[in-house]
């Protein structure tokens, strides 16, 4: 593709993160228990302990996931133009990957191992409240480096939006500070989620340190920002982001999320208006709702509102990818509302 097509901002978005094929089955608290399984946190495991959990599971549903992954597909469900960075190989799982997202309307061209690690997998065991404990192989996710970040893509996306689960390898990091340089350069923002308290336990001062160094959209849970801030208030920590960021995203479940700014805060009901099945990927389309919001000219509050509505329709079933055409059933939930 020419640089002239490339740099007349083609994106709304583009997502890097961990490309993962989903395998999602149901389980009780008493698996959980005999496995040793902390409910409702991701643990990143070995193949070899992949093998034998999902041995062990009950049948379950396979489909392309992956954090970032999600949010593109959700953007490009609502209508937006969004495009993905993340590493498969060449196996089977990794066409399955590559189909998926492609088929969602998303641009992936980031080139598959060939050799090495096989494609990641996330085994997600969901509880009868809809909780899910998520056991992830990474895979070749760990050779995404700065390497596979495409300047010209990044340099045509209006956000550059990133998983706080690619930070483990060193290599994400440094794809991470390649990509958020070439964005800010091309006068365009940088947005990153914390994706898990216990990802923020890890690196705390250096997510911070990256933060306040170049974030321009930041999205996290109430356990998250809580956790960034070492703090049990969530007022405290709500205050300690004000200023560090543009926008801070902060979702709260139930209560539903507070957009803040440092002169403003718009507080999104949660749309409770929907059967909860599974909370897989709730954060990520929210995300998604977001971003297509800002991206396409709405407002802060709507972006909030579409976000509120992308999430309730990926809980409302389960996979946590859009069961339906997001931009339809936005349409038909403005209708009503």
């Amino acid at each position: 593709m020419s640089r002239t097509i490339m740099t007349e901002r083609m994106f709304d978005t583009t997502c890097i993160g961990n490309a993962i094929v989903d395998v999602i089955s149901k389980a009780d608290d008493a698996f959980l228990k005999a496995e040793n399984l902390t409910k409702s946190a991701m643990t990143l495991i070995d193949m070899e302990r992949a093998e034998d959990l999902y041995a062990k599971m009950a049948a379950g549903v396979e489909m392309s996931g992956g954090s970032a992954g999600n949010t593109a597909a959700g953007i490009a469900s609502l209508g937006g133009n969004s495009a993905y960075i993340g590493k498969v190989r060449d196996d089977q799982l990794g066409g399955i990957f590559t189909h998926d997202i492609r088929a969602s309307g998303v641009t992936f061209e980031t080139d598959k191992s060939t050799d090495g690690a096989a494609t990641a997998r996330c085994l997600i065991l969901v509880t009868p409240d809809a909780h899910r404990t998520m056991n992830t192989y990474l895979g070749a996710c760990i050779e995404l480096g700065p390497e596979d970040i495409d300047p010209e893509m990044i340099a045509a996306s209006k956000v550059t939006y990133m998983e706080g689960y690619l930070w483990d390898p060193e290599n994400g990091k440094q794809a991470f500070r390649k990509a958020a340089e070439i964005s800010h350069d091309a006068g365009q923002r940088v947005s990153l989620t914390l994706s898990d308290s216990f990802c923020v336990d890890r690196y705390r001062a250096e997510f911070r340190d990256f933060i306040s160094g170049g974030v321009d959209i930041l999205f996290a849970n109430e356990d998250e920002i809580k956790s960034l801030f070492e703090t049990d208030d969530f007022d405290t920590a709500l205050d300690a982001i004000r200023g560090q960021v543009e926008i801070a995203c902060l979702t709260r479940s139930e209560k539903g999320s507070l957009i803040v700014t440092q002169s403003e805060i718009h507080a999104i009901p949660a749309d409770t208006n929907i059967e909860l099945v599974d909370t897989t990927g709730a954060g990520d389309l929210y995300a998604a709702g977001f971003l297509y919001g800002f991206t396409n000219g709405h407002d802060l509050a709507t972006s909030g509102r579409i976000g509120a509505m992308a999430a309730a329709e990926v809980i409302s079933h389960y996979g946590a990818r859009p069961a339906v055409n997001l931009k339809g059933f936005l349409t038909q939930k403005l209708a009503v509302a």
